[in-house]
């Protein structure tokens, strides 16, 4: 089984990370992104989105992190995606509403224009629109994310046990930090993302991330603050 990834970009991460910490037996493939090996037509064979993440189980192509990952789990029969017909569908619900309204904002509005070239509008005042609509947005969905799937004490966001909607969510939530982003105002997030930092696959999986960060780190950002 191998699975094609690029090790900073935010729907890799998530996937790297529940392998690390559920001993699943995957050759990681890095494809160079920033080099266009996606656009190339060896890669476009994998994926015609040309796009990562992407699995090759013997043969079977999947595409997407949600799909990977539920996938995944249910290959080595994880719990952290419950089996349990309502408990599994408040999982699905919270890896949905992280990726729609929630990472539209905060990801292709706020972050992406910011330090990706090909998500940067066609003129200065455009780009500096969109951020400002993103930033104004985005507050309110982490305002949702912290009062109500992390509100009434949940360690995780589908309860007390970690699911494999934390991993997928943990991916979208700390490209922020690639701008500055800090979770300050949001105490029950800022709980969350410590919590999911101190699995102990977390600094292995994302040293090429702080990496990356860091090179952005003398760089001044619009952020949720």
């Amino acid at each position: 089984m191998k699975l094609y990834i690029h090790r900073v970009a935010v729907f890799s991460r998530p996937l790297t990370l529940f392998i690390a910490e559920n001993n699943v037996d995957a050759e990681i493939v890095d494809v160079d992104v920033f080099a266009g090996e996606c656009q190339q037509d060896a890669f476009a064979k994998l994926n015609r989105s040309k796009q990562i993440p992407v699995l090759d189980d013997d043969g079977f192509i999947l595409t997407e992190c949600s799909a990977i990952l539920k996938y995944l789990a249910d290959k080595v029969d994880s719990p952290t995606y419950p089996k349990d017909l309502k408990k599994r569908a408040r999982v699905n619900e919270a890896m949905d509403w992280v990726n729609t309204g929630f990472y539209r904002e905060y990801g292709y509005h706020l972050v992406y224009p910011q330090i990706l070239p090909n998500h940067k509008r066609q003129t200065d005042e455009a780009n500096r629109l969109t951020v400002e609509s993103g930033r104004d947005n985005a507050k309110a969905w982490f305002e949702i994310l912290d009062s109500h799937w992390l509100g009434a004490g949940n360690r995780y966001l589908c309860g007390n046990d970690v699911t494999i909607a934390d991993y997928f969510a943990s991916g979208p939530i700390t490209a922020g930090e690639l701008i500055g982003v800090r979770f300050d105002d949001f105490p029950n997030l800022a709980r969350w993302v410590e919590t999911m930092k101190s699995l102990p696959s977390w600094e292995p999986v994302h040293a090429p991330f702080n990496e990356f960060k860091a090179m952005l780190s003398d760089q001044t950002f619009v952020t949720l603050n």
